[in-house]
């Protein structure tokens, strides 16, 4: 007679749910963190709070129990990356080197979302959080190292700017400027090219060399300025 195997209850059931994905628990952060996705994706346009829910499976209704709506969503994208952009270089470095630490940090944050720089930059910042906590630290390293309180933001919005203009940079292609073998600019072309030869024997992109040029001069006229030069 054959052996016959004894199945213990929800045996079967175990087997069957192996390899299925878990359902992630709805949470704030959950949503927040698809909607930066989706914007990755599709731009801010692609991450309403239906196509949020679509993507999580869940009905639209449901991410109402945990924000409270699309300016609540934007405000807590914004969280999501400012959150990754370290101040610590002030605590160490004196105010000029934690700016141009602090900008790099910045940008490279940014970067990484460059599809969230317009939606953000016309925003207006919602409540407390990451984001006020670090324009905190950076005013707070400004004041110390000497700075008058109505100059610092002045200095942040300017340097915000160029930090901006930069990532968007990085989403470029590094030929951009190319003007073309047929071009009738000859001093542009010599100097894309010599540029272009420079860049490659030092394995620098052009994004980055813009920018690190950029930035010094920034700080440097900011020293000038704090120094009455």
């Amino acid at each position: 007679m054959a052996h016959l195997e004894r199945t213990e209850p929800g045996a079967d059931t175990a087997k069957r749910s192996v390899g299925r994905p878990k359902q992630s628990v709805l949470s704030s952060r959950l949503i927040m963190e698809t909607g930066l996705q989706l914007i990755d994706e599709n731009g801010a346009e692609g991450a309403g709070m239906r196509a949020i829910a679509k993507r999580l499976g869940v009905r639209p209704s449901a991410l109402y129990n945990h924000i409270s709506g699309q300016a609540e969503l934007v405000a807590g994208v914004r969280e999501l990356i400012c959150e990754r952009i370290s101040t610590e270089a002030f605590d160490r470095l004196p105010w000029d080197e934690g700016l141009e630490e602090w900008a790099r940090h910045y940008r490279a944050a940014f970067a990484s979302h460059p599809a969230t720089i317009a939606l953000l930059a016309v925003t207006p910042l919602m409540g407390a959080g990451s984001t006020t906590h670090m324009y905190d630290r950076v005013v707070e390293a400004l004041v110390r190292g000497g700075w008058a309180e109505d100059r610092v933001l002045v200095m942040i919005v300017a340097l915000e700017s160029f930090i901006l203009g930069s990532a968007l940079d990085l989403a470029a292609a590094d030929d951009m400027l190319d003007p073309g073998p047929e071009s009738d600019a000859e001093s542009f072309g010599r100097a894309y090219r010599a540029r272009a030869d420079s860049l490659a024997s030092h394995a620098v992109r052009p994004a980055d060399a813009s920018f690190e040029v950029g930035l010094r001069a920034l700080i440097a006229g900011f020293r000038a300025e704090l120094a009455g030069v």
